[in-house]
């Protein structure tokens, strides 16, 4: 299947995610799959080979995370809309950069840093940036423990580990206010009962994936006041 066979598929989906994605957003992202597809071999980004699965599966999926972020930017900066360009986020575990290449994309304004242990996962990222044009987009190579930057205003991860360690391995990174948001499959009781008294789950969402049959859901975390 070709990306132009793909634009139509992922502008429904899109839509349906109540998105309104530029056609320029669209094609980024579609020429970022593009380079998934080409570098797979070399970076050893993705089991997924079928392109309309990856679409699927990899685009689609990381966009079910976009609304639910635009209502967190929106809520907090509310009271100060200027603070907007100067927000940060940090995709933990990003590989090959799902959601965070996803985010830079639709969310221009936001400041995306994708981190991984790999070296050469992060320098794909760094390629992506380059090529696609995207100065919001980082790609780091660290340990997410290691790592000395600027604390960050929403902290994401898709699969990257269990709750716990999730917000355990990143906190250093959070700043005071700030979220986690974690993509999950199904709902993770044991891993919501593994978390530490002074952290509070506010919010389990449920995403729906269009076009994929399989459970979904994000978990917003922040520290208890």
């Amino acid at each position: 299947m070709s990306a132009t066979e793909l634009l139509a598929p992922l502008r429904e989906a899109a839509r349906t995610l109540g998105l309104d994605l530029s056609e320029t957003q669209l094609q980024q992202l579609l020429d970022y799959l593009g380079l998934i597809q080409k570098w797979n071999k070399v970076y050893n980004l993705t089991a997924v080979r079928d392109p309309q699965a990856m679409l699927v599966q990899h685009l689609v999926d990381s966009l079910s995370l976009i609304p639910a972020l635009r209502r967190h930017l929106a809520t907090a900066t509310a009271a100060d809309p200027t603070a907007r360009p100067g927000l940060r986020l940090m995709d933990v575990g990003s590989g090959g950069g799902l959601p965070g290449v996803v985010v830079a994309i639709c969310e221009p304004g936001l400041d995306v840093s994708c981190v991984d242990a790999v070296a050469k996962k992060a320098s794909f990222i760094q390629q992506v940036a380059a090529e696609l044009r995207l100065p919001n987009l980082h790609g780091l190579h660290a340990r997410v423990e290691d790592l000395k930057v600027p604390p960050f205003d929403v902290i994401t991860s898709r699969a990257f580990a269990s709750l716990l360690d999730f917000t355990t391995l990143t906190r250093q990174h959070l700043k005071p206010g700030a979220i986690w948001l974690a993509m999950k499959g199904q709902h993770p009781d044991d891993e919501l009962a593994a978390l530490p008294p002074d952290l509070s789950v506010f919010h389990v969402e449920q995403l729906q994936v269009p076009g994929l049959d399989a459970q979904r859901c994000l978990i917003w975390i922040k520290t208890a006041a």
